[in-house]
């Protein structure tokens, strides 16, 4: 990093980090008290904080049976919030109150704001192209996106399941596996679906491996024309051979396992857990089955489009991908056939979905997919440009890469029953940072579509309430 990059990173997270403070803030005193599920996180929380480790809150059992996730953010919150309690002198209800352990999630944020920016330096070191002006400018882009940024002002577990992610992934980047899968254990502490993402970093090592040795097969077979990134039938043909005989290797198998043992003993452990607790969620099982839900994966994509429109919504992107259909017309006439399949068998509709008026995917489904029965198979045109728009943009990355991270994309929304755009943050960001850079005109877009959606959803959510008929409470419009 050059002094004036430095110089200039450090401005521009400083401003980020207080614009954050002062909506705190504004959140802390339009909400006091805890909002949606930090009605059950908080109280968790201020259990551990009094040392009561298997507090009794609800029935028999020492957990509230409300919550689904690991104890991760409580015991970092403790961890954080009981040593600078002891060394300010506080005491009483100051310590460990919602507005206390709200602020943990500010200090996760920005630690997301620096891992985005090494992030972001580490995958696209070879483009010299990349001024140091746009790497910042991205990652404050990234760290103004307006689903995970919402969450900075709440009680909830994402910052935090980001921040571990994230950093797992770097780590493994840099070659320190071991490291990596300690934070990715992290990770999975804060929630449990996080384990696709530690097997994504053991594929990152897989990948690569793969790629050599696809290099030093067509090397040897002197065949320059066939690429590993883009192909026909034949050529997928061909991949699909040499990945049978290369897993069929035992020295290959040897020589991965070696590299990825640290991943692997932390996988292992994940299926214990799983074996022992008799699923993945901790509590509220029967609203967290898992099931094939595979419209999910077009909800996810379509989301990406909405929020990368300037990257993926173009006039030149629009026009390439119907020249891609007007090409292959036998192709797309499959994919679709398959995906209206797909949306015919396996739409699910979660209760909370219909429920739960405080939510966007409330007004989403009620206002979209509501409208009609015929509304959901009208927008698989939709679906389908963006899967080729979304793929496209990766197509500069290797074929194995863009293999395991689509695998691990399917493995973390498919089973997901609830359609919850906060489950879409880390899947997208990790496309996000592997992304080519954009033009300087594009990113400025985005970030200004950033700061307005989260200038809306802000003001909504503080001045916007309502109450329902049957309760006094007030109430509050969130992602």
């Amino acid at each position: 990093m050059e002094r004036w990059e430095a110089y200039g990173f450090s401005a521009v997270m400083s401003g980020a980090f207080l614009l954050s403070c002062l909506l705190f803030a504004a959140v802390s005193r339009g909400q006091r008290g805890p909002y949606m599920d930090e009605a059950f996180h908080v109280p968790q929380a201020q259990a551990y904080c009094r040392g009561r480790f298997l507090q009794v809150l609800r029935g028999a059992v020492p957990w509230d049976p409300m919550i689904t996730t690991l104890p991760g953010l409580y015991l970092v919150s403790v961890g954080i919030v009981k040593p600078v309690a002891w060394l300010c002198g506080w005491t009483g209800s100051v310590v460990c109150s919602t507005g206390m352990l709200r602020f943990i999630n500010l200090l996760f944020s920005a630690g997301n704001f620096y891992l985005l920016y090494l992030l972001l330096s580490k995958i696209h070191q070879k483009n010299k192209a990349v001024s140091g002006f746009q790497r910042i400018l991205s990652t404050l882009t990234l760290a103004m996106f307006p689903t995970l940024y919402f969450f900075t002002f709440l009680y909830y577990t994402d910052p935090g399941s980001v921040f571990f992610t994230l950093f797992a992934y770097l780590m493994c980047l840099y070659g320190n596996h071991k490291t990596s899968a300690l934070l990715g254990f992290c990770g999975f502490m804060f929630r449990q679906t996080n384990i696709v993402w530690t097997v994504f970093c053991a594929g990152n090592i897989v990948a690569e491996k793969l790629n050599e040795a696809w290099k030093t097969e067509l090397q040897k077979k002197r065949d320059e024309k066939i690429s590993s990134r883009k192909g026909s039938f034949s050529d997928l043909m061909r991949v699909l051979q040499f990945l049978i005989k290369y897993f069929t290797s035992p020295k290959n198998l040897v020589t991965l396992t070696a590299l990825t043992w640290p991943y692997i003993i932390l996988v292992t452990g994940f299926f214990i857990f799983v074996f022992i607790n008799g699923g993945i969620v901790v509590g509220d099982r029967s609203s967290h089955e898992a099931c094939l839900h595979f419209p999910q994966l077009f909800y996810f994509l379509s989301f990406t489009v909405f929020f990368s429109f300037p990257h993926l919504l173009t006039p030149s992107k629009i026009k390439k991908f119907l020249l891609s259909l007007r090409k292959h017309p036998v192709q797309y006439s499959l994919i679709t056939a398959i995906s209206l399949f797909l949306i015919w068998k396996f739409t699910y509709v979660h209760k909370y979905l219909l429920a739960d008026n405080r939510h966007y995917t409330f007004y989403v489904w009620r206002k979209v997919f509501q409208r009609h029965e015929l509304v959901k198979y009208v927008l698989v045109p939709v679906y389908i440009f963006s899967c080729w728009s979304f793929a496209d943009t990766l197509k500069s990355k290797p074929i194995f890469w863009i293999l395991m991270y689509f695998v691990c994309l399917l493995a973390v929304t498919v089973p997901q029953k609830l359609l919850e755009f906060r489950y879409f943050i880390l899947p997208f960001l990790i496309y996000r940072l592997n992304i080519p850079f954009p033009s300087l005109y594009r990113q400025l877009l985005e970030l200004a579509f950033y700061i307005a959606v989260n200038a809306i959803t802000l003001y909504i959510f503080l001045n916007k309430t309502f109450q329902w008929p049957n309760s006094d409470e007030i109430q509050r419009f969130m992602w």
